[in-house]
Parts: structure tokens; sequence; C-alpha cells
């Protein structure tokens, strides 16, 4: 749903991306840089109880993701390596979120079937871009699904966000839930699909 946008926050940001650049920053160093802060926010923010903190945090530099690529675009340097380290290092970014929310509900938070709501959406999380990688690698399409990593992100982001501000955790659990169902959704249809595309080269 959300990376319909991509094309509008392309344009956003290519005055800034222009202005790096001209300053001297490199689109790995934004990428890096990105992913570090996500991660320290997160496990940092989110463990110590500091929910609205982090996510506001979080979401500003999720906003600000294809960054790193309008530079690298603009910069004429697109290429597979920096799709590839984008892509590994959003991996890090997105499990610090849900394991920050697992330390947080296993500890202080005192909510269990959160906890075990945010491990399910940490492990599916890994699971759905690996069964896309996977059928590219083999030669075959799998982008297809309900839940992808941006609508993840924005849907957990704004549920920690709102439980932060004083709403019940509630607000958070039935978030997860409903990640950890389309997540699993998504992945039976990536496999869905590969199974169809290898039965159809196989007929």
């Amino acid at each position: 749903m959300l990376s319909r946008l991509r094309g509008a926050m392309a344009r956003l940001w290519t005055p800034l991306a222009d202005a790096l650049l001209r300053a001297g920053v490199s689109p790995d160093a934004v990428t890096i840089t990105g992913t570090l802060v996500v991660v320290g926010t997160a496990l940092w923010a989110f463990p110590t109880g500091h929910l609205l903190a982090g996510a506001l945090v979080i979401g500003v530099f999720t906003l600000t993701d294809s960054i790193d690529g309008v530079m690298a675009r603009r910069a004429g340097r697109s290429g597979p390596w920096g799709a590839f380290l984008d892509s590994t290092l959003d991996r890090f970014g997105d499990g610090a979120v849900f394991a920050g929310l697992v330390l947080w509900y296993t500890g202080a938070g005192d909510s269990r079937t959160t906890a075990v709501l945010a491990l399910a959406c940490l492990v599916l999380g890994s699971i759905v871009p690996y069964a896309r990688a996977r059928a590219e690698g083999l030669g075959m399409t799998a982008a297809v699904g309900i839940a992808e990593r941006a609508d993840r992100l924005f849907v957990v982001l704004l549920a920690a966000a709102l439980v932060g501000a004083g709403l019940p955790v509630a607000v958070l659990t039935v978030a997860l839930a409903l990640l950890t169902v389309a997540s699993a959704v998504t992945v039976a249809q990536r496999v869905a699909v590969v199974r169809r595309q290898v039965r159809e080269a196989t007929a």
C-alpha cells in the first residue's frame, strides 16, 4: 500500500539528496547512518518504555529511508551494491523495532501476550523478504503479499506511538496480532506464487 508513495517521496527528498551530494555525503553513508539511528533508538527507547519518543524518531528516519536511493540515482551510482546494502541493513532496523518491543513487554511492560506477538512479527518479518529474495535467486518472482515492509512498519510504529501517548496496551496488542496474521498470509501468498511458477515451468 505505502510502496505506491515511493515516487512522491522520491520527488519530495530530491532537494535534500542534492544538498547532501554537494556536501560530499555518499549514499552509503546515509544508509548506514539511518540504520544505526533506527537500531540504536529501537533498542534503547522501546526496552526502557519510551514508546512515543522511539516511534517518532524511527518514524522520521523511516520516512527518509528513500533518500539514499534518490542520491544514488542523482549521482549516477545506482547499482546492485546499493540495493544489497539497503535491503540488508533494513533487516537490522526492522528486527530491532520488534526486538525492542519484545524486551519491554517481557520486562517492565508486563504483557506476555504482546511480547509473544512482537516475537511472531519479528520471525515472520524475516521470512517475508527471504521468500522473495530466494524466489528471485532461483529466477522467479514473488513480489506479492498484503503486508509489505512499509505497511508493517507504519502499523507497528503508529500503534506504539499511541500506546506511548497513553492509550491502552491493547491497541498495540491488536496491531501486532493483525501484523502476525498479515505476515503469515504474505508468506503463504509468496509460497503459492512460486509453486505456481514451478508447475508452469515443468508442465
